[in-house]
């Protein structure tokens, strides 16, 4: 059957004529496995702000691994603005052609906004891997590490070193995955509830979900006695005094980019299991193993946006790919190139997808209604 473009097009997208004509565009087009690589280049990991021509060849090189590890076509877009109106904008007007968005390399506090903006705005999967591809991935590891040495997420003492995209994502899933005592140190110490008016927006919010002890002062304060550090921060943070202060059998996550923030052979005798971001050591917590499954999962699903049961869901089965009798202090995760990490990551982010469309709307058929898939609870969002 012929179909006038009209009947393929959803600007604007009105919530009757736009999801048909989604729908349209779904069966006849390739949009509904094609996703947006997109960046403004202002803070590409190791480099910072490079601008959008020189994080062309990174984007690329994402784009090339949504095409490798889960057969989903991506397409880099960097765009020459950073400014967040001209960048929503653009996305948006782009959007038609996608069946989802993954944002990279944008830097803080505009990466909070553009992401919330375009969640808003669009009915299809925005995701920004820098915060939410490596929350999943240290969430996972974090649970395994604290195995190995007979603990759990959920009575560890827990510090965040860093709030930025990846720390602020981060310590919110390690809350919203239940861990009930989480401490976040910026640069200017310890984020504390009494702190929130003189706080930005990222880190006022933290202040509220955190630190349910009351620590001040800075980092020393923060890690004496403390069962894991998550580094997410800058080189030379960490200390061997620093780690020496921690709790028995302390766990080590140096995931700063391109120095750790202590290099693992500097407490290998003070530290149970050590984990950094380099291909140099074990135990690589890489976002590779995250964003293909997630998204692919969310694609299959046709979710509308990817939801924090979602993100603990992809999680909880990435930990499960190590088996117990399998972890130690250098295996935590899988392989990137594990044939089962894919398939078993979409597999849980669809079924957390198709049980919410359910609860949405049990008449719906299998399609959500553009109306209901825009109401998501706080706890399920995606924003900072």
């Amino acid at each position: 059957m012929q179909r006038r473009p009209d009947q393929l097009t959803a600007a604007g997208r009105p919530p009757n004529e736009g999801g048909r004509a989604d729908r349209a565009a779904d069966e006849v087009t390739g949009r509904r496995n094609r996703v947006a690589v997109v960046t403004d280049g202002t803070a590409v990991l190791g480099l910072g702000d490079v601008g959008p021509a020189a994080a062309l060849p990174v984007m690329e090189g994402k784009a090339a691994l949504f095409v490798h590890l889960a057969g989903i076509d991506a397409v880099p877009i960097c765009l020459a603005t950073k400014h967040p109106d001209e960048f929503v904008s653009a996305v948006r007007a782009l959007a038609p052609s996608f069946g989802g968005i993954d944002l990279e390399a944008i830097a803080p506090p505009a990466c909070f906004e553009v992401e919330r903006r375009l969640q808003e705005a669009l009915d299809i999967p925005v995701f920004h891997d820098d915060q939410h591809g490596t929350a999943i991935v240290v969430l996972a590891a974090l649970r395994n590490a604290l195995r190995v040495v007979g603990k759990r997420v959920e009575l560890a003492r827990l510090v965040v070193v860093g709030a930025g995209p990846a720390g602020t994502a981060t310590a919110r899933l390690l809350v919203a995955g239940g861990a009930t005592d989480v401490v976040v140190v910026v640069r200017g110490g310890v984020l504390h509830h009494d702190d929130m008016p003189r706080l930005p927006l990222h880190e006022a919010r933290l202040a509220g979900l955190t630190n349910r002890r009351r620590v001040r002062g800075g980092l020393a304060d923060a890690l004496a006695g403390a069962d894991a550090v998550v580094g997410l921060s800058r080189a030379g943070v960490l200390t061997r005094e620093l780690v020496a202060s921690m709790g028995e059998a302390p766990v080590v996550f140096a995931l700063a980019a391109p120095e750790p923030e202590i290099r693992p052979e500097r407490v290998s005798d003070i530290a149970a299991v050590v984990a950094t971001g380099h291909v140099d050591y074990p135990n690589r917590v890489d976002n590779a193993l995250a964003f293909p499954g997630v998204f692919r999962g969310a694609l299959d699903a046709r979710a509308p946006r990817i939801t924090m049961p979602m993100r603990l869901a992809a999680a909880d089965v990435l930990a499960g790919l190590v088996p117990r009798e399998a972890l130690s202090t250098t295996r935590l995760l899988p392989e990137v190139l594990d044939g089962q990490v894919v398939p078993t990551v979409a597999g849980a982010v669809a079924a957390v997808a198709a049980e919410r469309r359910r609860r949405v709307d049990p008449a719906a058929g299998g399609v959500p209604r553009q109306d209901a898939a825009r109401n998501v609870s706080p706890q399920e969002g995606v924003g900072p």
